[in-house]
């Protein structure tokens, strides 16, 4: 997987891939090493007291404990790390040098300020036959994959290319420019190569499907989507399903702090990495629980198990998750997962809380022949909110009428009582619509300009953008 001149380190390594390997076998049977665990929770408490971000008491208790109750009896004794303290500790969570890291890298500063996450060669280990352990249920070195995520500050790009080398698998990596957004150079590859398996944000793809259109090139067949760093809901896996000819996986969960907290299988079910990290729910009504099994919902909080080098504890991630306390048909035993979005990516309208899956059922409904809104589907879409009305700016797969821009407004109205919503066909979305995976959705999808404090919240380059498209827009929305 990976080639190091250093030989001591080779061998240290090969026991590292060895040993995590059977850890995450056992975790896939339903039979997890609790001692095993313990002492990785034990390890992660010692380092993170060497860190400049946590208590050094930390480990004073840990030391008379049995390795198969240490998280049991010492996890709620630990107190609770914010997004903001951690965004705002920075370098001060590292436990050693950054000589001693491989690749550095930040998380996109989607929720706060951008958290500094490199990746050490252990951490980076651990995450990559997490993750191709259950890939490889999916994929085989036939295939070939088209990596298309742009952030290079961000470790996903990096992180599923040698998870893709560990399956032995073709892959290739293009960057597309966020402003010209010119894709040929990558449709030209996806075809001559024969790529069949994108991986990548599903506002990514639909940039680079709605180029296709609006360029007369042909849209990109694929067998598999694997999407990641969105919440991407049924309605939007059903849509990129529909345009594509592909089987779509929601392919992993995590964040650049934490790395992949779950993962796809061939069932598309996201399972728990249970052999990394210990994982937590917490709500006002309930306040914190581990995470069992049982069917539940709330905030996850994780705690790392193999990132030594830059420990978690106990992090509020700010994501809402449910766990679904079912089994899956594919065997793997650990915990499955279900996303339900960032809690500030809910739109709220005069009490009336509006999640991107209800805009996105009704956007991309499966319509009977004979409707109005049939025949053209929206390819992608922006909602604009000023005063008492909200406009839903569209790209079509092709000409849409009257009629149909009124049916496809109806069903989105209901979301939206008291309020006058249209819809109108562009040829082209504003950049900030292909960003979903650095800024969430409501700041790439739904621009609320009754609000100031919105153009606060966007990064100066796409605040720039987003003045010189209301301009351009301008006497769209007047109307």
């Amino acid at each position: 997987m990976l080639l190091l001149r250093d030989t001591t380190t080779t061998r240290e390594i090969a026991d590292t891939v060895r040993d995590h390997t059977a850890l995450v076998r056992d975790s896939h049977a339903g039979h997890p090493d609790r001692a095993h665990l313990g002492r990785k929770f034990t390890a992660t408490l010692e380092a993170a007291a060497g860190s400049g971000l946590y208590d050094t008491t930390l480990v004073a208790d840990a030391a008379g404990t049995a390795p198969e109750e240490a998280i049991d009896t010492l996890l709620g004794k630990l107190p609770f790390l914010p997004k903001k303290a951690l965004s705002e500790g920075g370098h001060r969570a590292f436990t050693r040098g950054l000589s001693e890291f491989l690749h550095y890298y930040e998380s996109s500063g989607t929720t706060g300020n951008p958290v500094a996450a490199p990746k050490a060669l252990d951490d980076l280990v651990a995450n990559t036959i997490n993750i191709g352990e259950l890939w490889a249920r999916i994929l085989s070195p036939a295939d070939r994959a088209l990596i298309l995520i742009n952030a290079p500050f961000a470790p996903a790009a990096y992180q599923f290319e040698k998870v893709l080398e560990y399956l032995q698998v073709l892959s290739l990596r293009p960057w597309v420019d966020n402003i010209t957004g010119d894709y040929t150079r990558v449709l030209r590859l996806t075809r001559e190569l024969g790529v069949n398996v994108f991986v990548g944000p599903p506002s990514r793809l639909l940039e680079m499907i709605q180029f296709a259109y609006r360029n007369d090139e042909p849209v990109p067949a694929f067998d598999k989507l694997f999407l990641m760093a969105e919440q991407t809901g049924p309605a939007f896996v059903r849509h990129l399903e529909r345009l594509t000819g592909a089987r779509a996986y929601v392919a992993a969960y995590g964040s650049s702090e934490t790395g992949t907290t779950a993962v796809t299988c061939e069932h598309r079910n996201l399972h728990l990495q249970t052999q990394s990290y210990v994982l937590e729910l917490d709500d006002p009504e309930r306040g914190p629980r581990r995470v069992d099994g049982t069917p539940d919902r709330g905030e996850l909080v994780v705690t790392t198990l193999d990132i030594l080098a830059r420990p978690l504890l106990r992090y509020r991630t700010g994501d809402l998750v449910e766990i679904t306390g079912t089994d899956c048909p594919c065997g793997v035993a650990t915990p499955l997962l279900r996303t339900l979005g960032r809690s500030q990516d809910l739109i709220t309208l005069e009490g009336n809380g509006i999640r991107q899956n209800d805009v996105e059922s009704a956007l991309w409904a499966e319509l009977p022949a004979d409707d109005p809104g049939s025949g053209v589907q929206v390819l992608n879409y922006m909602l604009v909110v000023q005063d008492r009305t909200i406009l839903c700016l569209a790209t079509t797969t092709g000409p849409a009428d009257t009629a149909w821009s009124e049916a496809t407004a109806r069903r989105l109205a209901g979301l939206f009582p008291g309020f006058e919503l249209a819809l109108r066909p562009v040829e082209k979305l504003p950049p900030l619509a292909s960003l979903g995976q650095y800024l969430g959705w409501k700041l790439s999808r739904v621009l609320d300009l009754n609000d100031e404090r919105n153009w606060d919240r966007l990064p100066a380059p796409i605040r720039g953008v987003v003045e010189t498209t209301l301009a351009e827009y301008a006497s769209t929305t007047r109307g």
